[in-house]
């Protein structure tokens, strides 16, 4: 699928051990961090204790083929699951 210039890709990015994968994920995300416009990481938080496991949302800029790339990266790491939806305008 081609973007368009109005077209959105967002993606989603569930974590399932926040510990353990946190610097992997964050080492793609800093391979890409030139095609994300937005970022925002969502947890569970207490005054206790964080949530092991967390969303991450990015609003990607690039290219599909490029986004596919960095989906392929984030899902080859074990307990991560990556998804995109691109919105067409």
């Amino acid at each position: 699928m081609s973007k368009t210039k109005s077209d959105h890709i967002i993606m989603a990015i569930h974590i399932t051990d926040r510990i353990k994968q946190a610097s992997l994920v964050q080492d793609v995300l800093t391979r890409y961090g030139g095609s994300i416009k937005t970022r925002i990481g969502l947890h569970e938080a207490s005054e206790i204790k964080a949530s092991t496991n967390g969303l991450i949302l990015v609003e990607f800029v690039g290219t599909p083929k490029k986004s596919e790339k960095m989906l392929t990266a984030l899902n080859e790491i074990t307990g991560v699951e990556a998804k995109s939806i691109i919105f067409q305008h």
